[in-house]
């Protein structure tokens, strides 16, 4: 059971008219959530100067922290809180006790909810505190406070009545009321009343779980940085032992996926492999015709042929999603993908040509997309995918090949769909 929350419209810091820093900081607040944290962090710090950072966070941020504003706005005010001392320890971070107070209050709410069944609208923001106060706060630096709030956690252990700190029980007077922890204590005590039984004592995270979570963390972090680099032989292997976990649901859109593919196409073959075998749910109604039509709009370049062509031998099985039948990732590409992708292909090089001829671009990119596209096809008809005297299945590469017969990979393509038909 999901349960609803009143939200306010999201909130401008007051005073912008008077300060121009707190103006840019109320319109950084406002439309900065499809941002990565990390960027909306910086674009904070080049607002306001060094000397004024900690007094506007604190007059401007500290405020939304527990204010009934959208779960975006506080999620990101709570990673801009953090981000301000990220070349320190979270220990001296001056805002750590707010971190924490709004940490045990909404974590103590969300522990009431789920005990009811049902499941708080601060799960994400739990989660994020518990993140930023284990001094783990720079891994959410690549997500942006958008899918951080979409991004309802399908584990158990990392639900927010499961999240402990270090510092849960410190060694004070459990009467003193300045203690966070033992405030919200005593508070729901009241409300609750005496005639309302205790709740349930939480489970504890063992060390496993919690390194398992770790590890978790770092394969999402990473994903996501291998949409702009290559990832090297380490991380491939934790993102690669962690990919069941992270297609569930999937951390990379369709949008973030050909980036990915272009600079870590093997390590994209099993994330593929995946996503494509997974059924459709409430977050992909359409199922594999989602990342189908992903491979369908690739370049011709290498890593795209790399990827195809792994794909194309892979049997990993799966459901077709029209029949209901059994059949395989493999079956899947070649039916559904291969066509599109190599008549994309196609337009994609002769694009480029025509760009080349009115002086657009200089490079060789359609000479070279050309032969790639040819010696890819010259592969498919070696393991027997695509039938060479099949009118249907390479019509369109027998013209493609005779028009670029100029270069030889696209010559010896062509003679090779020739010799079946004369």
């Amino acid at each position: 059971m999901q349960t609803a929350t009143l939200r306010a419209p999201m909130l401008q810091p007051a005073n912008t008219a008077s300060d121009p820093a707190w103006s840019s900081v109320g319109q950084l607040l406002q439309s900065a959530y499809t941002l990565p944290c990390s960027t909306a962090a910086q674009a904070f710090m080049h607002l306001v100067q060094p000397t004024s950072r900690f007094q506007l966070a604190l007059d401007a941020l500290l405020p939304l922290l527990d204010a009934r504003v959208q779960l975006e706005q506080r999620i990101l005010v709570s990673y801009i809180l953090f981000a301000l001392y990220t070349p320190y320890p979270i220990s001296i971070n001056p805002f750590k006790s707010a971190l924490y107070a709004t940490f045990v209050r909404e974590r103590d709410a969300a522990a009431r909810i789920a005990a009811s069944g049902g499941e708080s609208d601060t799960e994400q923001l739990v989660w994020v505190l518990w993140k930023i106060l284990k001094g783990d706060g720079n891994d959410l630096g690549p997500y942006s406070p958008n899918t951080l709030a979409r991004s309802r956690t399908q584990h158990p252990r990392l639900r927010a009545s499961n999240l402990t700190l270090d510092e849960e029980n410190p060694a004070s007077d459990p009467d003193d009321m300045t203690n966070s922890s033992g405030m919200t204590n005593k508070l729901n005590a009241v409300q609750q009343g005496p005639s309302k039984p205790q709740l349930p004592q939480e489970q504890k995270v063992t060390a496993e779980e919690d390194d398992r979570n770790e590890k978790l963390s770092r394969a999402m972090s990473l994903l996501l940085a291998g949409r702009s680099r290559t990832l090297n032989l380490s991380e491939q292997r934790l993102v690669n032992s962690l990919i069941p976990e992270l297609v569930a649901p999937p951390v990379l859109t369709s949008v973030d996926l050909p980036q990915f593919i272009h600079f870590n196409a093997g390590l994209a073959h099993p994330l593929m492999a995946a996503l494509i075998s997974r059924p459709p749910s409430s977050s992909n109604r359409q199922g594999a015709a989602t990342y189908v039509d992903v491979l369908r709009r690739l370049p011709p370049t290498l890593p795209s042929f790399d990827l195809i062509g792994r794909l194309l031998r892979d049997t990993t099985p799966t459901t077709d999603s029209v029949t209901g039948g059994r059949t395989t990732v493999a079956d899947i590409v070649r039916l559904e993908a291969l066509g599109g992708f190599v008549h994309g292909c196609i337009e994609w090089v002769e694009n480029r040509e025509a760009e080349q001829k009115d002086g657009l671009i200089s490079d060789d990119q359609a000479a070279q997309g050309a032969q790639n596209l040819c010696r890819f096809y010259n592969s498919l008809i070696k393991m027997g995918i695509v039938d060479p005297d099949s009118e249907a299945d390479s019509a369109e590469m027998m013209y493609f090949s005779l028009r670029y017969s100029r270069y030889e990979d696209a010559n010896t393509l062509y003679r090779n769909l020739a010799a079946g038909r004369f």
